[in-house]
Formats: C-alpha cells, structure tokens, sequence
C-alpha cells in the first residue's frame, strides 16, 4: 500500500495522459488495453463514432506514470476490463493490484 500510495499522489514531472513515460513493460500494456478500453481523452471525433456505436462505455480514464498505469473503467464494463487487464498484465509481466477489490489483489509480474 505504501508504493501504492507514493503512486497516486501524481508527483512526477510530466502529464499523466502521455504513455511514452511508461516503462517498456506497460508501454506494451497501455497499447494493448486502449485497443480494448480507449482512452477517453481522444479526439472528439473517435469519441463521436463511439458514442454513435454506442460503445462510449468503453472509454476509459488513464493516469500514464513511469511505473504505474492507473485506469477507471465504466462499470457497466467492470467485470470484463478486470479480466482483460488481468490477462494483458501476466502476457505483458507486470504486475497488477486490483485497487478496487475488498481484499486488493496483486499479481506480480513472474
């Protein structure tokens, strides 16, 4: 918790909505999870064309750090999401801690 903790108080010197100040690692991570769940800070155009697919549910809220990927997903996609990440996290070998489980699971990378 105490990582976890140091994470979420943003103190990094760079914008949280550039994936290119991940590690390799979640770099990887980042791209193969925004082909499932986009970012929502896209362009209007990409956000119109979802909204009309009516898939805007998908769009989900990144805070992009150098060793931590924080995402808020709709609930409606809650459950697929946890498994998707889940399953990207171990392809990928990073580590993953479910932030919003009561018993706040990790899974690390190995």
């Amino acid at each position: 918790m105490e990582w976890y903790d140091r994470q979420v108080d943003w103190l990094e010197d760079h914008s949280y909505n550039d994936p290119s100040v991940c590690s390799e690692a979640l770099q990887r991570l980042y791209k193969k999870l925004s082909e499932h769940f986009p970012n929502m800070n896209v362009d209007d155009e990409i956000f119109e064309a979802m909204e009309e697919a009516g898939t805007e549910n998908r769009l989900t809220d990144y805070s992009l750090g150098s060793v931590v990927i924080y995402a808020a997903f709709a609930y409606s996609v809650a459950d697929e999401a946890y498994a998707t990440l889940r399953e990207l996290a171990v392809e990928c070998k990073v580590g993953f801690f479910d932030v919003s489980s009561d018993e706040g699971a990790i899974i690390f990378p190995d």
